[in-house]
């Protein structure tokens, strides 16, 4: 196979830069003891009913870093399925203890490439939410082209998204919300499910430690909730 017939996201400018970082022994712990309950394959399609025995809503987040805001919701809502995408092997063996913990039946997780995940793993029409909270921003401007929200993302997440499906995105960086709001009203199957621009934080997504320190601070953080339309 040359370079120019591999598929898209093989070529693609990746969104991350992976950072291993230092397991502590409880998560390494969590990681062998959690993993093979909770951990999924991306290789291998997924059937949402069968994974979690169960027709409950679907809500998939990219990106869930220590993992204490999918675990906190996971926990708030029992009759809610979620899976979680998150590169960081840290924030992977965090968010199994909480899960082994808390005793929650409700969350599957992904070590992977969230676009590899959606491309491989996740069926069409499946999830009822799609999270994206404070994703790098690639904040200099030669690294705009980083940054996950595009319209290619989008035309992936509007096909695993069930019609009225939502798509969550949350930034703490004003330059980039404004980007995520252009992108999304350009693109033709989403509407904003806001009468003004930006949504207001719903109850259901915690504040993060990281978060609350920068509204004391008086950093702005901006929620945009858009519609998948059918």
């Amino acid at each position: 196979m040359t370079n120019d017939s591999k598929p898209a996201f093989l070529r693609r400018i990746r969104s991350f830069v992976k950072r291993e970082g230092r397991l502590t022994p409880g998560q390494q712990s969590a990681i062998d003891t959690g993993w093979p309950q909770f951990g999924l394959d991306p290789t291998q399609a997924i059937n949402t009913s069968e994974l979690f025995a169960n027709d409950n809503p679907v809500t998939l987040e990219i990106g869930f870093g220590n993992g204490d805001s999918l675990a906190t919701m996971a926990a708030a809502e029992p009759n809610r399925n979620f899976i979680g995408i998150e590169v960081h092997r840290p924030g992977v063996g965090h968010l199994l203890r909480l899960v082994l913990e808390k005793g929650l039946s409700n969350v599957r997780v992904f070590d992977t490439d969230a676009i590899e995940v959606l491309q491989q793993a996740i069926p069409d029409h499946s999830l009822d939410c799609v999270q994206l909270f404070f994703p790098d921003p690639w904040h200099k401007k030669r690294h705009h082209k980083r940054r996950i929200v595009r319209a290619d993302f989008l035309d992936l997440i509007h096909r695993k998204l069930q019609t009225s499906g939502k798509f969550h995105a949350a930034t703490d960086w004003q330059h980039y919300a404004e980007h995520m709001l252009e992108t999304l009203n350009a693109h033709p199957h989403f509407n904003n499910a806001s009468s003004s621009d930006y949504s207001e934080r719903p109850e259901h997504r915690p504040l993060t430690k990281f978060e609350n320190r920068g509204l004391r601070l008086g950093h702005g953080v901006w929620d945009l909730i858009f519609l998948a339309k059918g």
